[in-house]
């Protein structure tokens, strides 16, 4: 339990009194009946919820932070210690010895340096590197994370260094990459957090990116800067304390690299792969995507230009997503060790899952999915951000089309205009290219939803000064859906999590803002009422008459009510729509992707990297 005001009187005594229910209560275990289980990990340990050590004043556990009424407080937040069974059930047994009744009891705070030197260990790191992009690096550290949190492990996923558009908010107003989240929840954890995707790249051009670090904006690079000046200055150090944060938490740290370890022109300035092995002390798994062809090559030629210091952490080479019959992979396999002297851990065929993917580049090609009914045309900005806003829409009677042309456009029973990282330069393309005057025509036939940088362009103006959104500075004309007007003042950003409801009928909504420019000017009805921890306000936009909806809510079709309440203007009644929960499919995919992974590995050679014994 963590407190964020100052414990002292009769705050101290209201938490002595919470102990001492926990103690009588005795032993428990997960409590699935509490409504806020698991709040850390799924199956954690929930004997104490308030722990009979605080404040132990323990820095491997726990930190002073400022108090919101000057001083500080001890924040045990993320410690996760005291969720352990085996902690839990050792406390209990030293307090039953002991004969300990009371949560004052001046023997308590002893007991805690014994069960820390019983039960406290420093994690293991292991990363998945990839021969390529889109190896398959994500869904095997996924996959991993998955297998481990079911063997009853705690597990977490790393990234270093990530660049996406698709990113999440964490519970603490955080942001970071998308995936990481995905792999979070694989790993059965409940509330991810920035230790986990520490650097988070969001490019804004071609070689310009806004640099997040720990969640919060740093400032924007370009790729000299960035390699010449962030990474030998702050870059190191970021990744460093924040795998070792993971490692001092958890039993395993399953870190993901990005691209190629073997980029020779970075290889120096590199804390994405080898370089961020280095730091988190990491053995080093290489997945190879056999779809692609050459894989034999795409392996050997990595392993041909790592160090030698870097090649020797190299413990294993997994060859995925094969189509077909594994097994005609197995001479080449065993010719592969051979040659490379690293064995092959698994041949792991194509796993028919559904999950949200980190880059509108991974549709390779593919420019639509489903072939339901209701034909859903979401536009394909330049610089499309969290498009994955878009996946629920999958489990309904929907074929969703990513469009770039306009002509498209009459063809379509709905429109959604998704996020962007640059508002002002794609309201130029679509005006441009003619899919602005395309949207606007069918106002009031078909219903248009705007999310968050979409919602700003349907607008009637967006100001932007001083070109915080790009190289357009000044005062720009919206594609005037709405009776609002947004403006960009300062470089900052609006990042949280939002409850809501649906105000035409008062269904739940759950979602996430990410952006930067606010709205200055709002003549439109609210679309949901946010109400959350210490604020209520009203959001979004919404012309019913005219089937026009805009919110900045990212995520707000996760939940089967918006869903099932945007559908219904486009649906001729036939079928229903809405009726999935979105998290619980991407919980079942995640299990299927963990079995088609376990089915596939040597896991007695996988556990013994990670240095488990049988």
């Amino acid at each position: 339990m963590a407190y964020t005001s100052t414990i002292k009187g009769r705050n101290m005594r209201s938490i002595k009194k919470k102990v001492a229910e926990e103690m009588k209560r005795g032993h428990r275990g997960p409590d699935a009946g509490c409504p806020y289980h698991p709040s850390h990990f799924k199956g954690q340990d929930c004997t104490f919820c308030y722990c009979p050590f605080y404040p132990c004043n323990d820095t491997d556990l726990g930190a002073d932070i400022g108090s919101k009424r000057g001083g500080t407080v001890w924040d045990c937040t993320d410690c996760l210690f005291i969720h352990r069974t085996n902690v839990c059930r050792f406390i209990l047994s030293e307090f039953e010895r002991q004969g300990i009744t009371d949560p004052g009891d001046p023997r308590i705070p002893g007991i805690l340096p014994e069960a820390k030197r019983r039960f406290f260990r420093t994690g293991r790191a292991l990363m998945i590197l990839g021969a390529t992009s889109d190896a398959g690096k994500s869904v095997t550290v996924a996959a991993l994370c998955r297998i481990l949190s079911r063997k009853g492990h705690l597990v977490a996923p790393f990234k270093a260094q990530n660049m996406s558009l698709n990113s999440r908010v964490t519970r603490k107003g955080h942001e970071i990459a998308m995936i990481q989240v995905l792999q979070a929840m694989a790993a059965g954890i409940k509330n991810p957090d920035y230790h986990m995707n520490p650097i988070l790249l969001k490019p804004k051009g071609d070689t310009v990116s806004q640099v997040m670090v720990e969640g919060r904006p740093f400032g924007d690079y370009d790729v000299g800067r960035y390699y010449g000046e962030f990474v030998p200055g702050p870059g190191r150090e970021i990744v460093k304390r924040n795998a070792d944060f993971l490692k001092a938490r958890y039993d395993f740290v399953i870190m993901e690299g990005a691209g190629s370890p073997a980029e020779i022109n970075i290889y120096d300035r590199d804390i994405a792969n080898m370089g961020a092995a280095r730091l988190a002390d990491a053995d080093c798994i290489l997945v190879v995507n056999v779809e692609w062809g050459g894989a034999f090559a795409y392996a050997l030629g990595t392993l041909e230009l790592l160090e030698d210091q870097d090649r020797r952490r190299l413990k294993g080479i997994i060859l995925n997503n094969v189509r077909g019959d594994p097994s005609r992979m197995e001479d080449g396999a065993r010719r592969l060790e051979e040659i490379a002297g690293v064995p092959v851990l698994g041949i792991v065929p194509h796993a028919d899952v559904r999950l949200p993917t980190e880059d509108s580049g991974s549709f390779r090609g593919r420019d639509s999915v489903g072939s339901g009914r209701i034909k859903v045309a979401a536009i394909k900005l330049p610089r499309i951000a969290n498009f994955t806003d878009l996946d629920p829409l999958f489990l309904e009677d929907t074929t969703v089309k990513f469009v770039t042309d306009p002509r498209e456009i009459p063809g379509f029973d709905a429109i959604i205009i998704p996020g962007t990282k640059n508002t002002v330069e794609d309201l130029a393309w679509m005006k441009e290219s003619g899919m602005a005057d395309a949207v606007k025509a069918m106002k009031g036939k078909v219903p248009i939803l705007g999310i968050c940088g979409g919602y700003q362009m349907m607008g009637r103006t967006l100001r932007d000064p001083k070109g915080l959104e790009g190289s357009r500075p000044g005062t720009h004309e919206g594609l005037g859906l709405f009776d609002t007007e947004t403006e960009w003042d300062e470089y900052s950003k609006r990042v949280r999590q939002d409850s809501a409801v649906l105000i035409s009928t008062g269904e739940p909504v759950d979602g996430y803002e990410i952006h930067m420019g606010m709205k200055v000017r709002d003549g439109e009805a609210p679309l949901f009422r946010v109400d959350n921890f210490n604020e209520s306000f009203d959001e979004g936009s919404v012309r019913e008459d005219e089937m026009l909806f805009g919110s900045y809510l990212h995520g707000l079709l996760d939940r089967p009510a918006f869903r099932r309440y945007f559908l219904s203007f486009a649906s001729s009644g036939e079928g229903e729509v809405g009726t999935e929960d979105y998290d619980r499919d991407v919980d079942e995919n995640l299990d299927r992707l963990a079995d088609v992974f376990e089915s596939s590995l040597d896991m007695d050679a996988l556990m013994g990297i990670l240095g488990v014994r049988p």
